[in-house]
């Protein structure tokens, strides 16, 4: 087993080697900001009558919501028996996304940043017992500016 993925005796729920995030997982963050950003910008330049870019932008938002959802997953498969409440948790944001995707935009956008908000603030617990702490600095500015970004979509929405 990878030291990575070992956990040393009497401590199950604590990995070792997890240093917080690498360049890599930092520059693929950011990069992972674009669709938000262009997407608010979109919705703002072409206006509430083209629903493309809220679309564009709330799919995106589910995309990422779900992804945050899956690592619930992934921490959880580690026990035997997996935490049901962390399971549960895990495909919350997927549903709150899709939902999200569901609504009229000038909702939807305020749904999104609503979801991936809570998902910062369940992780920011989780992330702690697991030894991740060190990527909440991380979770945080990309919360912030994903967040940003639907709600100036909404804005947009709610405003033309």
């Amino acid at each position: 087993m990878s030291p990575l993925l070992s956990s040393p005796a009497g401590a199950p729920d604590r990995p070792v080697g997890l240093t917080g995030p690498s360049t890599m997982a930092r520059v693929l963050g950011v990069a992972g900001l674009l669709p938000f950003i262009a997407g608010a910008a979109a919705v703002w330049l072409v206006g509430p009558q083209d629903r493309l870019p809220a679309a564009a932008l709330l799919a995106y938002a589910a995309l990422i919501a779900s992804f945050l959802g899956g690592i619930h997953w992934g921490l959880a498969m580690r026990d035997s028996p997996a935490d049901a409440a962390q399971l549960l948790w895990g495909v919350s944001p997927s549903l709150l996304g899709w939902l999200a995707v569901l609504l009229p935009p000038r909702w939807g956008l305020l749904l999104a940043p609503a979801t991936l908000i809570a998902c910062y603030a369940v992780d920011r617990q989780l992330y702690l017992r697991f030894g991740l702490g060190s990527w909440l600095g991380l979770r945080a500015g990309l919360t912030l500016v994903a967040s940003l970004s639907c709600l100036l979509g909404a804005l947009a929405w709610w405003l033309r």
